[in-house]
């Protein structure tokens, strides 16, 4: 038995010296997520960034927005409709995802519709056996772009418009038709726009979404109530300061305007992951009108700034015109916003520098430091710090040779575990020049005083919800952002 004991004994010693050895063997662990997440279609869509709308039908051909309903269906004749020119901007502005009016308010539709004759069938494009939802997928998915449709539930022109069941009817069998026939669509869009003299109608939102859900397994469904992407509640393409990506679907309705706030920000104790998309046209109206001139490119990297830069997708409305085509101005201006996005994100200054964190989770060679921020992977590499508490959690980037000179700050989180970050300052030199609350996706700090410079940067973060795991960060130049007065 002593022979055992002593055995025992030793066996312990060995095993208690290795043990530090064993245990830096095995990878330090990721963090628990933060509850809600996003599903893949949402965060396939949020990397996406930037996606298109195209607003065309009968009141591109009678200069109007919405229309009466009564349009006769010769007015439309796009003579030289070419819908492989819409999806070539969309390319050449580095968009991956269109969305086409399939139905607008007036009830014309652009697609031979088994349920009505008001559409392309009376018109006189094509002799009447035209498709333009067909040319439109077509042309799209032969340059790898995806689609998205829009089908309006108010329909000023069908006359089951009013009593609920048999639109309801209606409106699902086109829904069938338009999710069956075309392939594959990655959004679908509803809304609750109606006028205030419309006849009372209760939409079916909950049957169309679950059908939707059948037909398209991977599909996102835009509402105001999601349940795939939620409106931002304004048709300025901005959204608010502070902006979560989690809602309570419960407290949501599409076509109320007393919730429009709510969209806007989001909801840090939401239980649903509703990420908001930020809808504005290119021009002033959504359709095409001769009068019309695009907003000037100051104007559109405003809208980048305040959608893109704030965890939102925009959603940039480009109409064709009554030829079928995008209207060569307007092709130019998103020749010049693409340019310009390049210009001021291709260079990131923080790459040259050298990077300390108040901690780093599992220590210095856990891959959970710093300069996961530095590479390529905005979405699975990133810094974490040690769960200390309280304690607050910090990055540095100092510049290793001369001054860092800059007027951007980009922050991403790891939204994949998560959305964390409640509010965060920014500091160069040990003053402080900006500060915020949500970053989400991305939060980009357009610098109110103009550029900065200085050796180090640091970023403070005063409240999250568990540890913030920052997976990407950049400094860059704009050199287009000129501030008021200076």
């Amino acid at each position: 038995m002593t022979n055992l004991y002593h055995l025992l004994a030793v066996s312990l010693i060995l095993i208690s010296s290795f043990a530090p050895t064993i245990q830096n063997h095995f990878a330090t662990t990721p963090p628990l997520p933060v509850l809600p997440l996003p599903s893949y279609s949402q965060l396939k869509w949020q990397q996406r960034e930037i996606i298109f709308f195209h607003h065309f039908g009968v009141n591109t051909f009678t200069d109007s927005e919405w229309g009466t309903g009564k349009e006769n269906p010769k007015i439309f004749n796009p003579k030289g409709l070419n819908t492989a020119q819409w999806i070539d901007v969309a390319v050449q502005t580095g968009v991956s995802l269109s969305i086409l009016t399939a139905k607008h308010h007036d009830g014309f539709c652009l697609w031979p519709s088994k349920y009505t004759d008001h559409s392309v069938v009376g018109s006189p494009w094509e002799n009447g056996n035209g498709d333009v939802v067909q040319e439109f997928t077509n042309a799209a998915k032969s340059r790898g772009v995806d689609i998205g449709l829009y089908l309006s539930p108010w329909d000023r022109h069908d006359r089951r418009y009013g009593d609920s069941l048999a639109y309801n009817e209606y409106y699902m069998a086109q829904l069938q038709e338009l999710l069956n026939k075309y392939g594959s669509v990655n959004e679908i869009w509803f809304d609750g726009a109606k006028g205030s003299n419309a006849p009372n109608m209760s939409y079916l939102f909950n049957d169309w979404f679950q059908m939707v859900a059948e037909l398209q397994g991977t599909i996102n469904i835009f509402s105001d109530a999601g349940p795939g992407v939620r409106w931002v509640g304004n048709e300025n393409g901005f959204a608010g300061t502070t902006c979560w990506s989690t809602i309570n679907r419960t407290s949501l309705s599409i076509g109320n305007g007393s919730i429009v706030n709510y969209l806007n920000t989001g909801d840090p104790r939401g239980t649903d992951w509703l990420p908001a998309e930020c809808d504005v046209s290119v021009r002033p109206g959504w359709f095409w009108h001769k009068s019309e001139s695009p907003k000037k490119l100051s104007d559109l990297l405003e809208i980048y700034y305040n959608s893109v830069g704030r965890n939102c997708v925009l959603l940039l409305n480009v109409p064709p015109n009554t030829t079928g085509l995008i209207s060569a101005n307007d092709i130019q201006r998103l020749k010049e916003f693409k340019s310009a996005i390049d210009t001021i994100f291709s260079k990131n200054l923080a790459e040259s520098c050298s990077l300390t964190a108040s901690s780093i989770r599992g220590g210095k060679n856990s891959g959970f430091g710093p300069e996961a921020m530095l590479d390529k992977d905005h979405l699975w590499t990133y810094w974490a710090p040690k769960d200390n508490g309280n304690e607050e959690h910090w990055i540095e980037i100092t510049a290793t040779n001369g001054e860092l000179r800059f007027n951007v700050v980009r922050i991403q989180e790891a939204i994949g575990l998560g959305q964390r970050i409640k509010k965060h300052e920014i500091y160069v030199d040990g003053k402080r020049i900006a500060k915020g609350t949500t970053v989400g996706y991305k939060k980009l700090h357009r610098l109110e005083n103009g550029v900065i410079k200085g050796r180090s940067v640091r970023i403070r973060v005063l409240g999250s919800r568990g540890i913030p795991l920052i997976s990407s960060f950049g400094l860059h130049f704009d050199p287009f952002w000129h501030p008021i007065g200076r």
